[in-house]
């Protein structure tokens, strides 16, 4: 009789992650021919997970209403905010464009733990994916790719500093990552903060405040704001 060695457990049998899911409604900011202007609430995915059970999204969520929606940016999960969601494959492409030229604007708010110094400032420091440790990214001087981001102190109370944050590039979790290599993490975040600054918060303090783009229809420039849903 012979016996055969023991299976190694297939990664698709394992339990997936799934994502939380928010039950906050998406609210639609501005609307027309080309695109809308989208309020993204904490804890929806931007686009479709890969499991089924992670298909909650905000492009699904606008599909029934708007079944040609693109994405052309993402927000992360935990962070909420403004995005733009082209409505054809023309917009798709101008706003692709505008984004690959950094003609957009993007502006956030973020809540870091202390107070900072600098009233004003930026932070350029290449980010390069930590492969043992992914999603996380890293500061990497080898082979990071460049990474610009300006801030501005709004107010500082108590061990908190609430600060508008302009990111230049778009690398993932840069905002995250630049915050947390002045000493400041922001607070509420579980991939880059110390246990007191995740714990000070149940959702990452993170929220795109503002997007200044071009509409594709009129050439004309659209500056939309949504306010925070935290406070310092």
């Amino acid at each position: 009789m012979t016996s055969s060695a023991p299976s190694t457990p297939d990664y698709d049998e394992l339990p997936p992650y799934l994502v939380p899911h928010s039950q906050e409604s998406i609210r639609i900011v501005y609307e027309d021919v080309d695109l809308l202007l989208i309020d993204k609430p904490h804890h929806l995915l931007s686009v479709p997970g890969r499991h089924p059970l992670n298909h909650d999204s905000l492009i699904r969520r606008l599909q029934p209403r708007f079944p040609d929606v693109h994405a052309v940016h993402r927000l992360d999960l935990d962070t909420s905010g403004i995005m733009v969601v082209p409505k054809h494959k023309a917009s798709l492409s101008e706003l692709a464009r505008q984004f690959q030229r950094r003609q957009i604007e993007k502006e956030y708010t973020a809540v870091l733990w202390g107070e900072l110094a600098d009233d004003e400032g930026s932070v350029e420091l290449p980010i390069a994916t930590d492969w043992p440790n992914r999603p996380k990214q890293m500061i990497c001087q080898t082979r990071g790719k460049q990474a610009l981001t300006h801030f501005r102190v709004l107010k500082r109370s108590s061990n908190r500093t609430l600060i508008k944050l302009m990111p230049v590039t778009g690398r993932s979790h840069q905002l995250r990552i630049h915050m947390q290599s002045l000493g400041h993490p922001i607070i509420g975040c579980d991939m880059y903060a110390h246990d007191s600054a995740l714990a000070a918060s149940p959702r990452l303090l993170l929220h795109a405040t503002r997007l200044k783009l071009c509409a594709p229809a009129t050439g004309h420039w659209i500056s939309a704001f949504t306010p925070i849903p935290f406070s310092l």
